[in-house]
């Protein structure tokens, strides 16, 4: 089995605050380094994502898995997910929906019986995870994490070797807990 997925942005609101993060980065000029410090943001905020495994805004995550393998429960990649969006899926180009949903922060599709009668060599899955449209929908342990990871790079700017440059203690913490990995 081999599963890929994509994730398309459905808002363009930025996954934290602004003005919140300049005054975690202690910066109190109001224009000062402020495509800097977003493209900062942005970094860490992509970081815990992917570290997290989830969607931090509302994004549309495309699924494809190839030769999968038979099983009562497919485990979605990206949460966390809500249950009255179930997803499209597709088996080999053809609609199909005799299957349950489980949202959440580790989403779910449960597959009923008539799905033990095919033989699926493609199954593609679309679906919306995230925490919400702007800034305020993410938890705050998160945005926490993300102000920290950002405050990391932004002391980072000066030449360092790889080694000193790595991910914040909370970022590691948090995202590790979002996941499900006990630390």
């Amino acid at each position: 089995m081999r599963m890929l997925s994509d994730r398309i942005a459905t808002v363009a609101a930025l996954p934290f605050d602004l003005g919140a993060l300049k005054l975690h980065l202690r910066v109190e000029d109001d224009d000062y380094e402020d495509a800097a410090i977003t493209n900062m943001g942005k970094t860490a905020a992509a970081e815990f994502e992917q570290v997290a495994q989830i969607a931090l805004l509302t994004q549309t995550i495309r699924l494809t898995i190839v030769d999968p393998v038979a099983g009562r429960l497919l485990a979605l990649p990206i949460g966390p997910a809500e249950v009255a969006n179930a997803p499209a899926v597709l088996i080999d180009g053809v609609a199909f929906t005799d299957f349950d949903f489980m949202g959440g922060h580790r989403p779910l599709i449960r597959w009923q019986d008539s799905y033990f009668g095919l033989t699926p060599t493609l199954i593609q899955i679309e679906y919306q995870a995230g925490f919400g449209n702007a800034a305020a929908d993410i938890p705050a342990d998160i945005a926490q994490a993300i102000m920290d990871q950002t405050a990391l790079h932004y002391d980072g700017r000066s030449p360092m070797d790889a080694k000193s440059l790595t991910s914040s203690p909370h970022l590691a913490r948090i995202a590790a807990r979002y996941r499900g990995v006990q630390l």
